[in-house]
């Protein structure tokens, strides 16, 4: 983590909340972020699409940020049930994931479609977190950077930058399981991805990657402190205002 790069953090709340749960959580991250006005963190939440612009509204005014889920590569169109880049911007959202696993496997999206969703994101104003990971099965066989380097490469699209861009590292198999890869593990992917945007992207050094996959308060600290670890992707313990909050304040 260098000076100049503020560690971000970005709850993922899937398929999860009705308006009332959501609109008390994000409420509950906002106290807290009031309470610690010199907190050197960003945090940024992303509920489902149903809840993006009552929870954009119920922030106004607030430090923390609002995202997407996912978004579709067109601006508007005869797609039944997509969202567009436009849209979530107009509901409120700053910030899309792009690429998440769940949506790589439920729905068969391809690095080329990521890299579409990436770059509509940019088009319409928003900062895309474009995610990248390895299954169990490649991890055994020793491919964990050949097939983190090929989604990075493949995901990214021409004008990313620190400004409109965050990667996640999200090894698949720690995706809610209570798994993580050892500290060494992290660094080493992490390394390689920022070595890998040294050749992909005009100061690489300042773009953010996020470790994702089972972070909680008790191991965030440890994974937060090595190098290149600029923040986290949080699931299942971003629907807890507490633990939230707590691995974003473990940040060194």
């Amino acid at each position: 983590m260098t000076a100049d790069r503020h560690h971000l953090f970005a709850g993922n709340w899937k398929m999860h909340g009705l308006r009332v749960d959501g609109i008390a959580l994000a409420k509950g991250l906002v106290e807290r972020g009031r309470a610690a006005p010199q907190a050197a963190f960003e945090m940024v939440v992303c509920p489902p699409a149903t809840l993006v612009r009552a929870v954009a509204e119920a922030v106004a005014g607030s430090a923390l940020a609002v995202g997407g889920q996912d978004c579709h590569p067109d601006e508007s169109g005869a797609h039944t049930g997509d969202v567009s880049a436009a849209m979530l911007r107009d509901a409120g959202c700053a910030f899309v994931i792009v690429g998440h696993s769940e949506r790589r496997s439920d729905h068969g999206e391809t690095d080329e479609l990521v890299r579409a969703k990436a770059a509509a994101a940019h088009g319409a104003g928003l900062i895309a977190i474009v995610c990248i990971g390895e299954i169990e099965a490649e991890r055994d066989r020793g491919q964990t950077i050949e097939v983190v380097s090929r989604q990075l490469e493949g995901s990214l699209p021409r004008g990313a930058s620190a400004e409109n861009t965050v990667i996640a590292y999200e090894p698949v198999w720690a995706i809610g399981t209570g798994r993580t890869p050892t500290a060494e593990e992290i660094a080493a992917v992490h390394g390689e991805i920022r070595a890998r945007l040294a050749r992909l992207v005009a100061g690489a050094e300042r773009v953010r990657i996020l470790y994702g996959g089972s972070v909680n308060p008790g191991n965030s600290a440890g994974i937060l402190a090595l190098d290149d670890v600029d923040g986290a992707l949080v699931g299942g313990a971003s629907l807890k205002v507490d633990d939230f909050w707590a691995i974003a304040q473990s940040c060194p």
